[in-house]
C-alpha cells in the first residue's frame, strides 16, 4: 500500500465507520440472508422494495450471483457470520447450475424465472466477476472444484473475449461469434479487479501478463491525453464521456497494487484525481455526480447520486496523502443521505432527493470493498 499516514485519522470518523460496519453486519447483510434469497433457485433476487419485498422477478443475471458470492465468502471465517461458507457454497453451486453453457461454455448473462435461459450472450462484465468471486472464494475455501472453475474462466476470457491488441470485447453471441461491441471501460476495469484478484492468492504469469497488457491498452485508448481521465468508450468514440465513480475505482485499484503503482496508467489516474474532484465531487455536501463531459462541453452529464460512486470515492481517498477532513466529510455524507435503519438508498437526484429506493443484490459488492479499504485506513 502507498504510505498514506493512517495516524491522524480522527476519533470521529473513526467511530463513523465503526457504526457503518455495524449497519452493514446487521441490517444489510440479513436482508440477503431472508427476504432477498429465492430459495427455490438458490438465487438472490435481483432487488428488494424499501419493505424488503423482493420485487417481482424479471430475471436472475450471473453477474449479481456472482457478487453475492464474493460478499458472502468474505464473510467466512468470521464468528459473527457462520452462515456465510453454507451461503457461498449455495451461490457457487447455482452459478454453475443456472448459468453455465454446457455445449458453447462460458456463463450466460441471465436466467428467466423459472430457471431458463433469458439472454443467452456472453458478456465480459459477467465472467470477470466469476474471476473475481471465484478467486476470493478459493482463497477462503481451496477446494480444488473452485480453482477449477476459475481456471474454466480464465480459458474462456483469454481463448474468446481477448482481441489481442491487450483488450477484450464487451460482449459476444452465444456461439462466441461477434457482435460488434468492441471494448467498454467498465468491463475491462472489472477485468482488471479480477486479475488482480487471482494475483492476490496465487502466481499466475500469464494473468500477471495479461494485466500489465491491459492496462498499457487502456493508457493508450481510453486516456485523454489532455486531462488524464478514464473515459467510459475508446477515443474518438462518439458522445463519449467520464464517469468520476469509476475514475476513483480505477484509481484505487492502481495505487493499491505494488504492481502497478507508477505504471503510466496509473500516473495519468492520479494526475486526474483532482480535476474529477472539481468537475465531479460537490465540495460542501460530498456529493459525487454520475457523469460528466470533457471540454469544451465540460458539465455534468447525469447528475444523479449512486450509492456505489459515492463509495468509491470513500475508499480512493484512504489511500490519499492529507485526507482526513474530506475522508470525515465522505464518511458523514454516506452514513446520511445513503444508509439508513432499514438498509440504503441506491439513487438521489440532482437536489438529494431519494430517487430510487430499490436496493439491489449487486450494490452490497461496492460497501464490502469500500469498508475493506476503511478497515486497512484505519488498522
Amino acid at each position: 500500500m502507498p504510505d498514506v499516514s493512517r495516524s491522524a485519522a480522527s476519533p470521529e470518523s473513526s467511530a463513523l465507520f465503526n457504526a457503518m460496519q455495524q449497519h452493514f453486519h446487521k441490517v444489510i447483510v440479513p436482508l440477503w440472508q431472508g427476504p432477498g434469497w429465492n430459495p427455490q433457485l438458490a438465487l438472490p433476487y435481483e432487488a428488494l422494495d424499501a419493505e424488503h419485498r423482493p420485487l417481482p422477478p424479471q430475471r436472475y443475471r450471473a453477474m449479481a450471483c456472482a457478487r453475492q458470492l464474493y460478499l458472502f465468502s468474505q464473510l467466512i471465517g468470521d464468528a459473527a457470520a457462520p452462515f456465510a461458507q453454507e451461503r457461498a457454497a449455495a451461490l457457487f453451486r447455482s452459478l454453475q447450475r443456472h448459468f453455465h453453457d454446457a455445449e458453447h461454455g462460458g456463463w450466460f448473462y441471465s436466467i428467466d424465472p423459472e430457471g431458463a435461459p433469458l439472454d443467452r450472450r456472453k458478456d465480459l462484465y459477467t465472467h470477470a466477476f466469476i474471476l473475481f468471486a471465484c478467486a476470493h472464494y478459493w482463497a477462503k475455501v481451496r477446494e480444488p472444484l473452485v480453482e477449477s472453475v476459475l481456471n474454466a474462466a480464465l480459458e474462456v476470457v483469454a481463448q474468446r473475449f481477448a482481441r489481442g491488441d491487450g483488450l477484450y470485447e464487451a460482449s459476444l453471441a452465444e456461439d462466441w461469434s461477434i457482435l460488434g461491441s468492441g471494448p467498454l471501460q467498465n468491463p475491462l476495469m472489472h477485468l482488471a479487479e479480477a486479475f488482480l484478484a487471482i494475483l492476490a492468492v496465487r502466481e499466475d504469469a500469464a494473468v500477471q501478463a495479461a494485466l500489465l497488457d491491459l492496462c498499457q491498452a487502456m493508457q493508450q485508448q481510453f486516456i485523454d491525453p489532455q486531462h488524464g481521465v478514464m473515459m467510459e468508450k475508446p477515443l474518438g468514440a462518439v458522445d463519449n464521456w467520464f464517469e468520476p465513480g469509476h475514475q476513483f475505482e480505477w484509481y484505487f485499484l492502481l495505487a493499491s497494487s505494488q504492481l502497478l503503482r507508477g505504471s503510466a496508467l496509473h500516473a495519468c489516474v492520479e494526475r486526474a484525481f483532482a480535476f474529477t474532484e472539481q468537475l465531479g465531487v460537490e465540495p460542501k455536501s460530498g456529493a459525487v455526480c454520475a457523469m460528466l463531459e470533457l471540454p469544451p462541453r465540460a458539465g455534468v452529464k447525469d447528475a444523479t447520486q449512486r450509492i456505489w460512486a459515492q463509495a468509491e470515492y470513500l475508499r480512493a481517498l484512504t489511500l490519499r496523502a492529507d485526507s482526513q477532513t474530506p475522508l470525515l466529510r465522505q464518511l458523514k455524507a454516506l452514513q446520511a443521505h445513503f444508509l439508513h435503519a432499514g438498509g440504503w438508498n441506491e439513487c438521489l437526484d440532482a437536489s438529494g432527493a431519494v430517487s430510487r429506493r430499490d436496493m439491489p443484490s449487486t450494490t452490497p459488492y461496492h460497501l464490502a470493498t469500500c469498508y475493506r479499504g476503511l478497515a486497512e485506513y484505519f488498522a
